[in-house]
């Protein structure tokens, strides 16, 4: 599931991104976890976030793309060239976390229920995903890829993500885990974005990002300027230049008995 990824465009929306994920911590109530784990760290600054606040535990983080390895180790974080597939929780893994990550993989449900499964008594699993799918942002992209002016320049289009709902996840881990109590819930984010093109400068950091891997800088400059009237036309700034840009997120947190 390896894909280039660029820090520094990620991070360019950094409060926006941070927010699920410091949302998501919050209803974590592991007191004194001996191991922490974050599954597709980034560029580690909020990996930061988990190692200030369970100061007395291992905070292990492991990312897919080695770019993002490398902004994080040199941010200080002791982090891992991996694949989110291969993790099996430890004995003493007592909290793993996953932020906007798993919408990657198809085969997620089931490292989910793997996961939970096997963590030790009290231990808990967090995650979040975007469920921006059926967003206009995301209908645009994936319609100009499967255009006749690209439908064979970017194989497969926009990846579907095949997120679920919050009570499927809730229905699945509740079966894996059937000692443990569930939390799911989604949030739409509304986010005022500025800029040229800030919708575009979002899904250029995320969902496009294996997009841009097969085009190069020629391409993919054309086929931001086919996407930029697009966008600008469904997410009109206001008369302040803010861009409202709404924003679906899924999250599901179990703690085990």
């Amino acid at each position: 599931m390896s894909v280039t990824w660029d820090p520094e465009l990620y991070r360019r929306h950094d409060d926006h991104r941070a927010r699920p994920f410091l949302d998501l911590v919050a209803r974590v109530g592991a007191p004194a976890p001996r191991e922490v784990v974050d599954l597709g760290c980034g560029p580690g600054h909020l990996t930061a976030v988990l190692a200030a606040r369970w100061p007395g535990a291992r905070v292990r983080a492991s990312d897919s793309s080695p770019e993002v390895v490398a902004a994080a180790r040199a941010a200080g974080v002791d982090a891992e060239l991996a694949d989110v597939r291969d993790f099996h929780p430890g004995p003493e893994t007592d909290v793993v976390v996953t932020n906007a990550v798993l919408h990657w993989v198809p085969e997620h449900r089931e490292l989910v229920a793997r996961w939970a499964s096997a963590l030790p008594a009290g231990g808990w699993l967090a995650f979040q995903v975007p469920g921006a799918e059926q967003s206009p942002s995301h209908r645009i992209a994936r319609d100009l890829l499967a255009s006749p002016a690209w439908v064979e320049r970017v194989a497969g289009g926009l990846p579907a993500y095949g997120v679920g709902t919050p009570e499927e996840y809730a229905r699945l881990l509740a079966a894996a885990r059937p000692d443990g109590v569930v939390d799911c819930w989604e949030t739409t984010y509304l986010h005022p974005l500025t800029g040229d093109d800030p919708v575009g400068d979002w899904l250029a950091g995320t969902t496009l990002r294996r997009v841009r891997d097969v085009l190069d800088d020629a391409g993919w400059a054309s086929l931001r300027a086919d996407l930029v009237p697009r966008l600008r036309e469904a997410y009109p700034p206001d008369r302040s230049g803010v861009t409202w840009f709404g924003f679906r997120r899924v999250f599901a947190v179990l703690s085990a008995q």
